[in-house]
């Protein structure tokens, strides 16, 4: 009866250990999963910002490239105004 006491309580001693084990594993792997959460959401924080800022950098250069071409419109316009201007005081002499 002394046999089965102890190993009764062997058993019990066993089983809250592993009970033990399991809760911190189970603690651990949530820390490592809710770490690995938050490293998920930097770097899709990351990403965002990086998206963003090609978003401005395609925004000057489109600006860029619309200055260009207004520019050169103007100079254009300047030299067909300068062309018609010659050719109306050619026709008047």
């Amino acid at each position: 009866m002394n046999m089965r006491i102890v190993s009764a309580a062997a058993v019990a001693a066993l089983a809250l250990g592993v009970t033990a084990c399991s809760k911190s594993e189970q603690a651990a792997a949530e820390a490592d999963a809710n770490a690995m959460a938050t490293d998920a959401a930097a770097a899709a924080d990351h990403a965002g910002d990086a998206m963003a800022e090609a978003g401005s950098a395609a925004a000057e250069e489109a600006s860029q490239v619309g200055a260009a071409v207004a520019d050169g419109a103007s100079d254009a316009a300047h030299n067909v105004d300068q062309a018609t201007d010659k050719m109306a005081a050619d026709a008047a002499h």
